[in-house]
């Protein structure tokens, strides 16, 4: 990947607003288990980085999606995981459908108060029943005249207690679960809506919720693209998430190996510094390489995206890299740590509560599997694909 001035420009841009607004603030909204999503979006989008690589006729860039993923990067250097999660939600998983096949209405509804900070989204695909199995989902969305009427469940959303608007995937008809489905823009303050705050082990200061819709009224022409399209565009929307979760962990990879280099250099065992033992400074080693080599998969991924090929294949790969490093990596920091390194406020043990989610959240680590041995050919019932579609 060869990036620009103007990438390089962007990535001042956002290491210092993360330096200035973000971290200075996040031991706070950690124990609070809540960011102020609000805030610290409409100071983003004044910035103009809501919408890098959305339709300049609705507020963003119109910058091509490595913009988005250098943003993404460099929001690895938040001390948690919650609020780069809670913000990509926002910029690369809840819009992206929305900006791409939108019509002017959603997207002057829905899309340019968020991309202006001044609307915060929420994505609506897991259910209590399921996650990972998005042809799986109970949520329907009848029609009545001008409207649907959208009963179900949603689960595990981030930022569904602040949310403005959902982009929600119901089931809009009946028949192949692939075909019955569709997006559409949910304002959260319709009658009938109730949401209830999930607590979790990490990622604290992200808040998230189930959500309720009980007859909930919607337009029609609140659909995103066309009915009956939605598990395909979530698809889509998918890869989007997955580059976003990969290319936003390296940072925090990177900052862990360097606090536990610093603090094993300091600490002492048996008469000198614990990094001075071959195994722990070769592990370190091994670990900064493999940081590298995600970050090569990540960006070898996003240049080919950018060229307009599908890189189904290749993001569920490094999505499938980012889970596993981030348990290996966080793990091996905290042993090294000792004692210090189970303490609750301890930087190390932060991330390794936030990381776990990374091979859980936005398809797990079986789903990626799945895909790719899916696209090799090495399902009973499938030849390599790897010459040509990657469609998941």
């Amino acid at each position: 990947m060869q990036f620009t001035s103007e990438h390089e420009q962007l990535r001042k841009t956002v290491a210092k607003f993360v330096e200035t607004e973000l971290n200075p603030y996040v031991d706070g909204w950690e124990e609070a288990e809540q960011f102020p999503a609000h805030d610290v979006f409409k100071k983003l989008g004044d910035l103009g980085l809501l919408g890098i690589k959305y339709d300049p006729r609705y507020g963003g860039l119109g910058l091509d999606f490595s913009y988005s993923m250098v943003m993404a990067e460099e929001l690895g250097g938040v001390h948690c995981g919650g609020v780069p999660m809670a913000i990509g939600v926002h910029t690369d998983m809840s819009t992206p459908a929305l900006n791409r096949f939108g019509s002017d209405h959603v997207k002057r509804n829905f899309l340019a108060p968020s991309i202006a900070g001044d609307a915060v989204s929420c994505l609506g695909v897991s259910e209590p029943g399921g996650g990972s199995d998005v042809a799986a989902v109970r949520t329907a969305a009848r029609k009545d005249g001008d409207d649907y009427v959208i009963s179900g469940t949603k689960m595990w959303i981030t930022n569904g207690m602040q949310a403005d608007w959902c982009c929600l995937l119901a089931n809009t008809s009946e028949g192949a679960v692939h075909q019955n489905k569709s997006l559409i823009a949910v304002p959260m303050d319709a009658r009938g809506i109730t949401r209830q705050k999930i607590r979790k082990i990490g990622m604290n200061s992200s808040d998230t919720a189930q959500l309720f819709f009980d007859e909930v009224r919607v337009p029609r022409k609140n659909v995103i693209g066309e009915e009956g399209m939605g598990f395909t565009m979530q698809m889509m929307q998918f890869q989007e998430e997955r580059l976003y979760a990969a290319a936003s962990s390296l940072k925090g990879f990177d900052r862990l190996i360097d606090l536990t280099i610093d603090y094993t250099g300091q600490r002492g065992a048996f008469g000198k510094p614990v990094l001075d033992n071959q195994v722990v400074h070769f592990r370190l080693a091994e670990l900064r390489t493999e940081v590298e080599a995600l970050r090569a998969l990540t960006w070898s991924a996003v240049e080919r995206y950018v060229d307009g090929a599908d890189v189904t294949r290749l993001a569920s790969m490094a999505k499938l890299k980012a889970g596993r490093l981030a348990r290996e990596l966080s793990d091996a920091c905290l042993q090294y740590w000792g004692g210090m390194g189970f303490s609750y406020d301890n930087p190390v043990s932060r991330a390794y509560r936030d990381t776990r989610l990374v091979s859980i959240g936005g398809g797990a680590d079986e789903i990626m599997l799945g895909i790719i041995c899916k696209l090799e050919g090495t399902l009973p019932g499938t030849s390599n694909k790897r010459g040509g579609s990657e469609a998941e």
